[in-house]
């Protein structure tokens, strides 16, 4: 069974930049789908802000377009999401899981600080 676990986060002033990473356990990883998703200070659902098909197809949502790029190495079982020009509206914990999401695959997150 597949297992992540986020790390990269950090305390950055708006306009800074990050790298997220995300270690998998399993050997069906590289055949599936990974996204990134977030869940702000105040609560609420996770959010989906990007995915990355099995061959390195890559997508984010209207909100981080051209900010958040998202990329994977199979052979290192990792996928990375590039964080650009940051936002305070950024701030939130980040996780990684496949997508759709396997809810018996979430593992720790990496917290996102965004000054301003």
């Amino acid at each position: 069974q597949v297992q992540f676990v986020a790390s990269g986060g950090g305390l950055v002033q708006a306009g800074g930049s990050l790298r997220l990473s995300c270690a998998a356990s399993g050997s069906t990883w590289r055949f599936n789908a990974v996204g990134w998703y977030r869940q702000s200070p105040t609560g609420g659902q996770r959010e989906w802000v990007a995915r990355i098909s099995p061959g390195g197809n890559g997508f984010t949502v209207d909100s981080v377009k051209g900010r958040l790029t998202i990329s994977r190495d199979n052979a290192k079982n990792t996928a990375y999401l590039q964080m650009n020009s940051l936002k305070v509206e950024d701030t939130a914990v980040y996780y990684c899981n496949t997508f759709p999401v396997r809810p018996n695959a979430w593992g720790q997150g990496t917290q996102v600080t965004v000054s301003s």
